[in-house]
């Protein structure tokens, strides 16, 4: 799940709040069985949803033991560098392959692992489907859901979502003006949140719609799906990278239900509120905060205050470690993964991961203990450095191996080291 489909890509099942387990090789038997199972849900689709087949070549890899197994025989060309990172499109070979890390297969749950197959194949015929919305750098990064006020008016959002999703006729139309009244009262209060929001509205949404509706056993399982979805989703600790795996299917299927193959016209221009809008023939409820009653605000707000309280004791916390201490800059190039869940913004300084992998020219890193993002994307910090050797440096919960033509320089603070071009 990504797209941007190279060094921030994210691991689809680490998305949904599932830890990965510990590494081991593919499993060639098994993974031959997850093939057919995806085979099997294109097949049933048969190309109606989006007007082209589903099915594609299909890469299952293990980073750790290097282990891989696919749907058709390997390219003979280089292996692409990420490839047991990340769940997402790959060229090789000359081909696009949908690619998914072996730890992140959900492997006692065939209908969740099958959504997982069918969102990532999505991904590989996104971009000739024209519904990839580039990132303007000026929208900013969502930081704003990791505020009370952002996180208050998307879970409003959600919950509004779900009932609508449960009801029918008059009932549905309210609960639609709701959650387009949450929307705009969000966006209000929040300048350039709207363009921010949709570029992951288009780019994961769609593809979580698509898998809900493509690994689901008819409608009405859909929208069960869908609703558990927006339930647990609110339980996650950031919605910064992930509100849209919720979000998007909760438009999606509602859409679905108002305006019969809205789909097939959708654009990456296309806003999810104003489409809605319009499918239902209603507009935002006139008194967002009066409407937010009808869904336990008061609670909402108090339980989000107190997150909001222990949330700034975090931040202090991280700016301490990633900020103020000693640290190791790298670059932030090349291909690698991350682990969205529980990402946390240091206001003006970045973001925090809870676990992230980079590989590029200039070295490797393996960071399970957590990794800074800098706000602009350029750089990654690493912290309390400690050299090992000429080439290997190593920090609380990561390593780093510095490559030929780059060596490592003293940084910006005492005991803070950067690696540089030689």
């Amino acid at each position: 799940m990504r797209i941007s489909m190279s060094c921030t890509a994210i691991l689809a099942y680490l998305v949904i709040g599932h830890p990965p387990p510990a590494a081991a090789q593919v499993d060639q038997q098994r993974a031959e069985q997850y093939f057919k199972e995806a085979q099997t849900l294109c097949e049933r689709d048969g190309g109606r949803l989006w007007g082209v087949s589903l099915c594609g070549p299909m890469v299952i890899a293990d980073a750790a033991t290097g282990t891989i197994a696919t749907s058709q025989p390997a390219p003979t060309a280089v292996r692409p560098r990420e490839i047991g990172f990340v769940n997402a499109p790959m060229q090789w070979g000359g081909i696009t392959w949908s690619a998914y890390v072996w730890q992140m297969i959900p492997k006692d749950n065939q209908a969740e692992r099958g959504r997982l197959f069918m969102h990532e194949l999505f991904h590989c015929i996104q971009p000739r489907l024209g519904l990839i919305a580039p990132r303007d750098p000026s929208a900013g990064e969502n930081i704003h859901l990791d505020s009370l006020e952002g996180r208050y008016w998307m879970r409003l959002e959600w919950r509004a979502l779900a009932r609508a999703l449960g009801a029918s006729g008059a009932a549905r139309t309210s609960a639609i003006a709701d959650a387009l009244a949450f929307r705009a009262a969000r966006h209000e209060r929040f300048p350039g949140a709207a363009a921010a929001e949709h570029v992951v509205d288009i780019n994961e949404g769609i593809a979580t719609y698509t898998q809900y509706v493509t690994g689901s056993e008819g409608a009405q399982d859909a929208i069960r799906n869908a609703m558990a979805g927006l339930a647990a989703a609110e339980t996650g600790t950031s919605f910064v990278r992930t509100f849209a795996y919720a979000s998007g299917a909760g438009y999606g299927l509602l859409l679905d239900a108002l305006s019969p193959g809205w789909h097939r016209k959708i654009t990456g221009a296309s806003d999810f509120g104003q489409l809605l809008s319009a499918a239902a023939g209603v507009t935002a409820a006139l008194d967002a905060a009066a409407a937010a009653a009808r869904y336990d605000g008061a609670s909402l707000r108090v339980a989000e205050a107190q997150r909001d309280r222990e949330q700034q004791a975090i931040i202090a916390e991280l700016r301490r470690r990633y900020v103020d201490g000693p640290v190791l800059i790298v670059p932030r190039a090349g291909s690698g993964s991350i682990n969205t869940m529980g990402a946390t913004v240091i206001p003006g300084e970045g973001t925090v991961f809870r676990a992230m992998a980079n590989r590029s020219a200039w070295g490797f890193f393996d960071a399970q203990g957590g990794a800074l993002v800098s706000a602009d994307g350029e750089t990654i910090s690493l912290p309390a450095p400690v050299v090992v050797d000429a080439t290997t440096l190593k920090g609380d919960g990561w390593t780093a191996t510095v490559g030929p033509g780059w060596t490592v320089q003293p940084g910006p603070r005492p005991g803070s080291f950067r690696v540089v071009r030689q």
